[in-house]
């Protein structure tokens, strides 16, 4: 069927497709890198949490990303693996126990986001991070809640985060077995709890988190060092 024809006598032109919220959105983001961030390590009761930036190659897929949660063991191992790779660049920031403590865990994420952006390779023209909240960084940023499972560059950091916290913990765990930090990872298990109430915390434990508060008031109660701490 031919176009109608304008006043002009001239066809008119197809009218423009609606463009859905994100493709609107979309218009107005920068040309350059994108760099997907997130944490892992923010509700646990011992050791640092961890942030990653991952800027992901478009050129060379990486298949199975997904938010690190819904992965096993395994197969965040090979995704990190891949990531590592593949990605144009990746980097990881932290933020101590003791920087939890000070700050208060909200503070120490954003410090460890930010860290890792600013170790990135690469520049990003903008950063996509998972959640609702945004690092201070002199980059442009967008939070996206649920990013972990909508955003591939989120996705690939989510992995590299949980794996490199992971790995974080088994080592603690070889200076204080007793605590079991191998299997749980620092998080509030019946079987933290309870080596909390029978030795105290560590260096390593989160001072002003309830339960390890309350374990250090027990332990003090009954009259003993806690060792560990020293």
């Amino acid at each position: 069927m031919p176009l109608p024809k304008s006043s002009t006598g001239e066809p008119r032109a197809k009218p423009a497709a609606r463009k859905t919220a994100a493709q609107a959105r979309l218009d107005w983001d920068p040309l350059g890198l994108m760099a997907g961030v997130d944490e892992a390590g923010r509700g646990p009761l011992a050791g640092p949490v961890v942030a990653a930036a991952v800027i992901l190659d478009d050129t060379r897929r990486i298949r199975g990303l997904a938010d690190s949660k819904v992965l096993s063991p395994l197969q965040r191992e090979r995704l990190y693996d891949q990531i590592r790779e593949k990605s144009l660049c990746c980097a990881v920031g932290e933020a101590s126990v003791d920087e939890i403590d000070t700050l208060n865990i909200f503070h120490a994420t954003m410090l460890a986001m930010k860290r890792a952006v600013e170790g990135l390779r690469l520049r990003p023209a903008k950063v996509l991070v998972d959640g609702n909240r945004l690092p201070k960084i002199d980059v442009l940023c967008e939070a996206i809640v649920g990013g972990d499972a909508k955003v591939k560059s989120i996705s690939a950091a989510s992995i590299i985060a949980k794996v490199t916290r992971d790995r974080m913990l088994r080592q603690l765990h070889e200076q204080f077995p007793q605590y079991g930090f191998a299997a749980h990872k620092g998080y509030g298990t019946p079987e933290h709890l309870l080596a909390l109430r029978t030795h105290g915390p560590c260096m390593h434990h989160r001072r002003f988190f309830a339960p390890v508060a309350c374990s250090v008031m027990l332990v003090e109660g009954r009259g003993l060092v806690v060792a560990a701490a020293q």
